[in-house]
């Protein structure tokens, strides 16, 4: 979503408070981490934090965004510009450091459902990206030989992305048994080894 306001000082606020709410709730967490305590951080009343944001749910939806952009970054850094499977299973492992995000992830997702949740658009926008991505890696690995001609792309695809989402509702139940990146990439070369 576009800053609201035009002016640099707000859109540099804007920015400010992005990165305290990231920085809060990758260390303490999604539910240890109060909308006034960001404001606070921020030199903000809760009003005033308000001001840049339309409500709660697009702060938070605004700083999964954020995470999802430093997350795009490392796919580019790890593949060349486009999310391959190696590199989301790489961030999936990756994210097991960030567990007040994972648990902000996994909220959200499933509030979203609800067509009339703030975040709707944001997720079903996400998830298209990342299986279209997914799926051209895919499809580019079976060009070469390396994957099954006959696996249909799009279906590897959904199916990465729902082991990974499963995957980190298992590690928040229990995160000592359960190695998000590690499955993932088993799940992965399980796929790879069909010929």
């Amino acid at each position: 979503m576009a800053a609201r306001g035009q002016y640099p000082k707000g859109v540099a606020k804007r920015e400010e408070i992005l990165e305290v709410a990231l920085d809060l709730f990758a260390r303490k967490g999604y539910d240890r981490t109060s909308v006034r305590e960001i404001a606070r951080m921020t030199g903000l009343s809760q009003t005033g934090l308000l001001h840049h944001f339309s409500s709660k749910e697009e702060l938070f939806t605004e700083v999964l965004r954020r995470r999802d952009a430093r997350n795009e970054q490392a796919y580019e850094e790890r593949s060349g510009g486009k999310v391959t499977a190696d590199a989301f299973a790489s961030i999936v492992g990756h994210n097991a450091r960030e567990p007040g995000l994972v648990r902000l992830f996994v909220t959200l997702a499933a509030e979203s459902t609800d067509r009339d949740n703030p975040a709707h658009g944001f997720f079903e926008e996400r998830y298209r990206r990342l299986r279209d991505s997914l799926a051209s890696d895919v499809r580019d690995l079976q060009v070469s030989g390396e994957i099954a001609a006959d696996l249909d792309a799009d279906s590897v695809a959904a199916l990465l992305v729902a082991a990974a989402d499963g995957l980190q509702i298992q590690w928040l139940l229990s995160p000592g048994s359960t190695d998000m990146g590690g499955h993932l990439d088993a799940l992965w070369s399980i796929v790879r080894r069909v010929r």
